[in-house]
């Protein structure tokens, strides 16, 4: 992969808040949500309920893939991402610390929240297999894809 276009991946990740991830149901079915998530590099982290329904897909498959785009007012200016890979629940407690980290880095306001119960809150760790880099500021469609 090129210097620019694992930069602008970076990028992409740095900038923005959300993602639209897909997992995947035990009736075979996708399920889409969206959340918000921190990242290092390539490796995106989010957290959520052991309750939710990604949670319960997760535990029966790791396969997951999301969609990140950055802000746009025009078709000629979309800059975004999907991707491929494997998720997982994070249980060391050195990564858990850090990704707790990392989420209080972007979102500040999660330490107003008290969430009383942490039993039931969990930290999901992505890691990309193949992402495909959209740019349509070099043309409607251009995207370049990248196995990791």
């Amino acid at each position: 992969m090129k210097l620019a276009a694992r930069t602008l991946i970076n990028e992409i990740l740095d900038d923005v808040n959300d993602l639209s991830l897909a997992t995947v149901r035990s009736d075979g079915f996708p399920q889409s949500t969206v959340v918000s998530f921190v990242n290092e590099g390539m490796t995106i982290y989010f957290g959520t309920s052991r309750r939710s329904q990604k949670a319960a897909n997760l535990r029966t498959c790791d396969k997951v893939s999301a969609t990140i785009t950055k802000p746009y007012d025009s078709w000629d200016e979309i800059v975004g991402l999907s991707l491929a890979g494997h998720a997982c629940e994070v249980t060391d407690a050195e990564e858990i610390a850090h990704a707790s980290r990392l989420l209080l880095e972007r979102f500040p306001q999660a330490a107003d929240f008290e969430p009383g119960d942490t039993s039931d809150l969990m930290f999901v760790r992505i890691d990309p297999v193949a992402i495909s880099l959209l740019d349509y500021r070099k043309g409607f469609g251009h995207t370049e894809n990248f196995k990791l």
